[in-house]
């Protein structure tokens, strides 16, 4: 059975509006008042069905005013006709017809005025993550598997990824593989929650406004992450390929995080100033927060002895003061690395950061206990896996402790 408009008419695949004045105006507006509506839609005919009665009303109301008499006292000749601008139809929006991203705009103005700062920040960032994958959809069209996308991407994010400059202007599954490239670790289950908590609160907000019939995710859960698959430790092949290929970019951070086990961020911040000597235990680094970069924990603030190998090649190619390596940026050490691994295939399942576990694992193999090499590295849970004796009691390892390690690292035959 055909669709039933009161007032319209489905004529030639249009419809098309009528409505009889009154006979009282007829002689002043005509028989009735006839304009298509210039769609084949039938929820947007009865729309602008709606609108053309307002507009049918108040022409009616004017004509009355404009009158002044009962229709009856005018002839057809004495009556002037009035003149009726064709009305112009309002875009109208169906359910679940709106952006996703202006939906979140909305959304983000409202939760402005009722959340603190820190609160706020939180649910912007979910608004991000969200925009950036489907932001120019209309909401109505978003299905249940890709939120189990969304979800997915979620679980890959690293805590780190907001640090990084390579980040900015990424969509969501963007960043969940530059997180596993970059760092290799993900966001707690709870913080996943509490993302897709704020992802799915803008959903029922948006059925709320009436914009959707139902939060479409509304069933789905963060479940418990599978055990990420690492990236692997360089082998003593792949470093003598890394150092063999004498890339102009990466070259010297190679070899200084392969022998201090550096973070790509740490290097990028060295200061000619922060290399100290130590008599005669050599010259040491020094890592610590400096106005070009800033240390993932207090962990992370520690002296390392520079190996005969770094002394060397410090003297002979890196600047007397200001940064040792002033063309890296974080951005760049990850491009660049890509684009050696390109040349190497056989780096293939490494990234920059392997060289710290290379490092790490040189530490393992010359018997170096889990603490010490905890402080050389500046790693968090090994340093407190004993808080109370460590962390209260202990001075830390001496620096005569951590050249000796540092001297016991041995690069493999050939790669220099």
């Amino acid at each position: 059975m055909s669709t039933q408009i009161k007032y319209a008419q489905l004529r030639h695949n249009t419809w098309v509006y009528r409505r009889t004045y009154p006979k009282a105006l007829q002689p002043l507006l005509g028989t009735a008042l006839k304009r298509s509506l210039k769609t084949s839609d039938a929820r947007q005919a009865k729309a602008r069905v709606e609108e053309l009665n307002h507009t049918f009303c108040r022409i009616v109301t004017e004509a009355s005013a404009h009158a002044n008499l009962p229709a009856a006292q005018h002839t057809d000749a004495e009556a002037p006709r009035l003149g009726i601008a064709s009305p112009r139809y309002q875009r109208v929006r169906l359910l679940g017809d709106r952006a996703l991203d202006e939906l979140v705009g909305a959304y983000l103005q409202y939760q402005a005025k009722r959340l603190r700062p820190g609160s706020f920040k939180s649910v912007r960032f979910a608004m991000g993550l969200l925009t950036s994958e489907l932001g120019q959809r209309p909401i109505g069209s978003i299905t249940v598997a890709e939120g189990r996308e969304v979800l997915r991407h979620i679980a890959g994010l690293s805590p780190n990824i907001r640090k990084y400059r390579v980040a900015r202007g990424k969509t969501l599954a963007e960043l969940a593989g530059l997180s596993q490239e970059l760092e290799g670790i993900s966001l707690t289950p709870q913080t996943q929650g509490r993302i897709w908590e704020q992802i799915c609160g803008f959903l029922d907000w948006a059925k709320q406004e009436g914009e959707l019939t139902d939060n479409p995710w509304a069933g789905l859960r963060v479940m418990a992450p599978p055990e990420p698959e690492p990236h692997r430790v360089m082998t003593d092949a792949q470093v003598t390929t890394a150092l063999l290929a004498k890339d102009r970019v990466l070259h010297g951070a190679l070899l200084f995080a392969l022998l201090t086990g550096m973070r790509s961020g740490e290097l990028c911040g060295v200061m000619a100033e922060d290399v100290t000597a130590k008599g005669n235990l050599g010259r040491f680094l020094q890592i610590r927060p400096n106005a070009i970069r800033q240390l993932k924990s207090k962990a992370a603030e520690r002296e390392v002895p520079l190996h005969t190998t770094l002394e060397a090649y410090l003297d002979a190619h890196l600047p007397r003061k200001g940064r040792l390596f002033p063309q890296l940026s974080v951005d760049r050490v990850v491009k660049a690395y890509a684009k050696l691994r390109v040349r190497h295939p056989d780096l293939a399942g490494t990234v920059f950061h392997s060289t710290r576990k290379w490092f790490i694992t040189q530490c393992e193999r010359t018997g170096t206990p889990e603490h010490f090499t905890a402080s050389l590295v500046g790693h968090q849970s090994a340093r407190s896996q004993n808080r109370l004796t460590y962390g209260l009691y202990s001075a830390g390892i001496s620096d005569a402790q951590k050249r000796a390690i540092i001297d016991e690292i041995r690069l493999p035959v050939g790669a220099l």
